[in-house]
């Protein structure tokens, strides 16, 4: 298996698969490279994973943890 890979400028999303048989699913954000952010939690499917990661980037385009 490979990691799947979405480009939202300037950020990336990475859907980590699972190292063995039935292990849960993991997505970090990458921006310019650099580690943004993880999932704190382990997510059943990839399409749960990437719906989850997504989420967070439309966090962080729209400017929502900025303080």
């Amino acid at each position: 298996m490979s990691e799947t890979t979405v480009n939202t400028h300037p950020y990336t999303l990475e859907i980590v698969p699972p190292k063995a048989e039935g292990a849960p699913y993991q997505w970090a954000i990458r921006k310019n490279g650099k580690l943004v952010q993880r999932s704190d939690r382990s997510l059943p499917t990839e399409a749960k994973a990437y719906g989850n990661g997504m989420e967070q980037i439309e966090k962080l385009l729209s400017g929502a943890g900025d303080r």
